[in-house]
């Protein structure tokens, strides 16, 4: 009895699309991943997935949009929402960040970014100007709301985003290049929590008499 695959909404299909070109960016890489797989994949023509993105670029935009920039929109609604001391905020925003490189395709995608910028600088740039680029400016006015609210010591808020990032990207190559091969596995949620409990001591204002 031969069956019949369910047809499924217009609107399901761009989230199956990104699902399955993920899934093949991770495997084979941007270059060696051709639409034709993409579309094979997600049980789809490739004429459909034209009706959503014009090429591989912007296909692998919207890979970025739905695994990344959406946990930047959620960052931004905590900093929106937060009243309290920068320090609470700043150590909330790491767990976090902890939680979607453990448990979202976040790492993934951002260790295909390291591997084919070379090769594709497009897919840098547009990492660069739509994750780093939304992402270094809040981290920053933060730092300052805190040097201005007396709760930081005076820093260089640029070099002391840097400074907080670092561990989530080694906790990205951790995750996605060696963990595979057989090293420990890491508790990023753990590593944020000790990395923001270290900065905070590190940023804190001097106490005065």
């Amino acid at each position: 009895m031969k069956l019949v695959k369910q047809r499924r909404a217009p609107t399901e299909r761009p989230a199956e699309i990104l699902e399955a070109a993920l899934a093949l960016f991770v495997e084979k890489g941007f270059a060696a991943t051709r639409l034709d797989d993409v579309a094979a994949r997600a049980g789809l023509s490739k004429a459909a997935i034209y009706l959503y993105f014009t090429d591989k670029t912007a296909l692998f935009q919207g890979v970025v949009g739905r695994a990344v920039t959406v946990n930047l929109g959620h960052v931004e609604a905590m900093l929106e929402a937060h009243q309290g001391p920068v320090a609470d905020l700043l150590s909330r925003i790491l767990e976090f960040m902890g939680d979607r490189v453990e448990r979202t395709p976040m790492a993934a995608v951002a260790k295909l970014v390291i591997s084919e910028s070379r090769a594709f600088p497009e897919i840098g740039r547009f990492y660069l100007k739509e994750v780093i680029g939304r992402a270094f400016p809040l981290i920053e006015g933060l730092i300052r709301r805190g040097i201005a609210r007396g709760e930081f010591r005076q820093v260089d808020p640029a070099m002391t985003v840097r400074s907080l990032i670092g561990p989530m990207l080694l906790a990205v190559i951790w995750h996605t290049v060696f963990e595979p091969i057989g090293a420990e596995k890491l508790d990023i949620k753990a590593l944020a929590r000790h990395h923001a409990d270290l900065m905070m001591r590190a940023l804190a204002a001097e106490s005065r008499s």
